[in-house]
């Protein structure tokens, strides 16, 4: 069952469209969601249905075990989003104090404070920027689609360029990135038109994942690493240094997503890949794979995937270092699209949504990232 409330309130229990045992929030690997506001809703496998009060009202919470946390939901109406545009929030960061994410349409990072509850810019004109990424040093890297270039945001206000070719050719449309100790930038080249306009065109004849190495003179190498993806998403390092992992999350019928593990050699370069994951396809279509990611302190990788068309549905899995399905936990959006763990402690984890969702959950898994 899916256990709804208003966060104030006592939950009023829901059947979901199949049979179950018993109380989500008694079952281990299951999950509880609550709602702001408004009167309680069906959940179904396939969908969550949502509405919304006013142009301010809360979203939909999701907690994964236990206690509820308040929600909040950027709707059509909010500053820079048109009635036509999807309010599409991306790239969850915690840096020790705040959790920063994208809020890709409106070419602005986002700040939510956990002791106020308050969310406000933390930078505009960051042009449809996706991924966020800190290095060993704080500093704060990201993924621009517009300007399809990776930008380190300065604390002076400045977005500089660190890269925007690779090969002699501009980038395609950067999607997300993640940071090792040696301070190389590992990033997924995909072409998404929709973070794009629509006069830019692809001059790649690939979507790779490339790796930035820092030169003595604070420029960076661009290096194309991989040569058999189509449409690379998520990506990460592991806590050893010694894998990269990375979503391949392409959409057309017949092509695989899977979950991928490329052993990292001495030199940058990447060995032959192990499949963890792959996702299957039905009658309705393809199952949607992982867009974002994160690992927690056991280096198991938690995982956005999974969407209202096709599968069973959205949510968030857990993966062993080895692939195998340690959880997973429904969530009250059609597509959620990354994650990341923040709080004081680690353990809360925010996600994030096309529709423009920013939820979190408190759970009994910590979280682990390079910084802070």
């Amino acid at each position: 069952r899916c256990v709804w409330a208003r966060c104030s309130g006592t939950p009023e229990k829901l059947s979901r469209s199949e049979p179950d045992a018993g109380n989500a929030a008694d079952l281990p690997g299951r999950c509880a969601m609550s709602r702001g506001g408004g009167d309680a809703q069906a959940c179904s496998r396939r969908s969550v249905r949502r509405t919304t009060d006013s142009a301010t009202s809360a979203g939909l919470s999701l907690r994964i075990g236990f206690s509820v946390q308040t929600p909040f939901f950027l709707p059509h109406g909010t500053p820079g989003i048109g009635a036509t545009t999807v309010p599409l929030t991306e790239g969850p960061v915690w840096d020790g104090k705040q959790l920063l994410f994208t809020h890709i349409q409106a070419s602005s990072i986002r700040s939510y404070d956990p002791k106020t509850g308050k969310i406000t810019d933390w930078r505009t004109g960051t042009d449809r920027t996706n991924g966020l990424a800190f290095d060993a040093q704080g500093r704060l890297f990201g993924c621009c689609s517009g300007s399809r270039s990776i930008l380190r945001f300065d604390p002076d206000g400045r977005n500089v360029t660190v890269c925007d070719r690779v090969d002699g050719s501009k980038l395609n449309t950067p999607n997300d990135l993640a940071i090792d100790r040696k301070g190389r930038i590992w990033f997924t080249n995909p072409w998404n038109e929709g973070n794009v306009d629509k006069t830019e065109k692809q001059e790649l004849d690939n979507r790779s994942v490339v790796r930035l190495d820092p030169q003595a003179d604070g420029t960076y190498k661009s290096t194309r690493v991989t040569f058999d993806t189509v449409q690379p998403n998520g990506i990460l390092v592991s806590q050893d240094q010694k894998t990269l992992y990375v979503a391949e999350s392409n959409y057309t019928k017949g092509i695989v997503r899977e979950l991928r593990a490329y052993p990292i050699k001495a030199d940058g370069s990447l060995d032959t890949y192990t499949t963890l994951f792959t996702w299957g396809e039905d009658a309705k279509g393809v199952h949607r794979s992982i867009d974002g990611m994160c690992l927690d302190v056991d280096g198991n990788i938690v995982a956005t995937n999974g969407w209202e068309v096709s599968g069973p549905g959205p949510m968030i899995t857990v993966f062993s270092p080895s692939g195998r399905v340690l959880e997973t936990h429904p969530v009250p959006a059609n597509r959620p699209t990354n994650c990341c763990f923040g709080g004081p402690d680690m353990t809360t984890l925010f996600v994030t949504s096309t529709q423009g969702h920013f939820l979190k959950a408190e759970t009994k898994r910590k979280g682990w990232a390079m910084y802070p």
